[in-house]
């Protein structure tokens, strides 16, 4: 693949930061800051595509898919970083959301960049995973060029999986490859072509909200509290507690007594208090409505 850097935003010569090597401390930090509060506003012209885009990795995940995503180099970290939050974050299995990146699990410490110019590479990758047609395959590359994503991408194509691009240029080439395009420009970084400054941050931005945008439409957050959290340690135990309270307003030593009873789920917990149903009961209204608390307390007017 031919690359014309010059051609590329994230390329581009930044004219507010070309003396940051002759200024102050505070002042070289001030121009860092100064380019890093545009990076929201980018991000905002592509709220509607980024809405669809949860809309479809929503959909697949109550279709019994999966996230995945798929990246290379700082595109790949945060692919794997965002993957990995979800699990004690919102309580879901450790397959349901993965991240993938060239050169395999060492190469989130130690950068192995060859990888990512191997083409083939990711389908081997994805056949690893059991990548299928009900997953969506979400490809991060900066530039919007890395031959490792667009490999990922056409082996998604190919089993007629929903597949999303993420890049920080126009006319991205991985954008070709993808069902849907998430192009968001950030133009010249701080330190020419150092892309894990303003592009990481919006590529961060935007994982943030197709992660936790999935979360919210499949029933993992109620109002905007974490209702599917598991209680994996006693920080987390009492958190739980807290938000069931926070949800009744019935008294934490009520919410620890049924806390116990609904065997440490959260969702279930609140859903007895508020109904006064049993356990069992409960949780049948809830598995009808694929455990989303508030359609399940719709239903019976709560």
């Amino acid at each position: 693949m031919e690359i014309n850097l010059k051609k590329l935003e994230t390329e581009m010569i930044n004219e507010n930061t070309h003396n940051i090597d002759k200024v102050s401390t505070i002042e070289m930090i001030r121009m860092i800051n100064q380019e890093d509060k545009k990076v929201a506003y980018y991000v905002e012209e592509k709220i509607e595509v980024i809405s669809s885009a949860v809309d479809i990795i929503a959909h697949a995940i109550i279709s019994g898919g999966r996230l995945v995503y798929i990246g290379a180099g700082t595109s790949g970290r945060l692919g794997v970083l965002d993957a990995s939050e979800c699990p004690p974050t919102y309580g879901v299995d450790h397959n349901l959301v993965v991240g993938i990146m060239a050169g395999g699990k060492s190469a989130m410490f130690k950068a192995k960049e060859g990888a990512e110019d191997d083409l083939d590479l990711a389908t081997i990758d994805l056949k690893e995973i059991n990548f299928n047609e009900k997953d969506v395959l979400v490809g991060i590359a900066a530039s919007g060029r890395t031959p490792y994503v667009i490999g990922g991408l056409q082996y998604a194509n190919s089993l007629n999986a929903q597949t999303i691009s993420v890049c920080c240029v126009s006319n991205g080439e991985i954008s070709k490859y993808a069902n849907t395009q998430i192009e968001v420009p950030v133009f010249g970084e701080v330190v020419t072509g150092s892309t894990r400054m303003k592009a990481g941050t919006a590529q961060k931005t935007i994982l943030n909200m197709l992660s936790t945008g999935a979360m919210i439409k499949t029933g993992k957050v109620y109002g905007n509290l974490m209702v599917n959290v598991k209680p994996s340690n006693k920080k987390l135990v009492k958190r739980a507690i807290s938000i069931i309270n926070e949800c009744t307003n019935v008294g934490m030593d009520l919410c620890e007594k049924v806390f116990l009873e609904a065997d440490n789920d959260v969702t279930l917990s609140i859903f007895m208090i508020k109904t006064e149903l049993s356990k069992e009961e409960a949780r049948e209204y809830l598995n009808k409505h694929n455990g989303v608390l508030s359609k399940a307390l719709s239903e019976i007017s709560c």
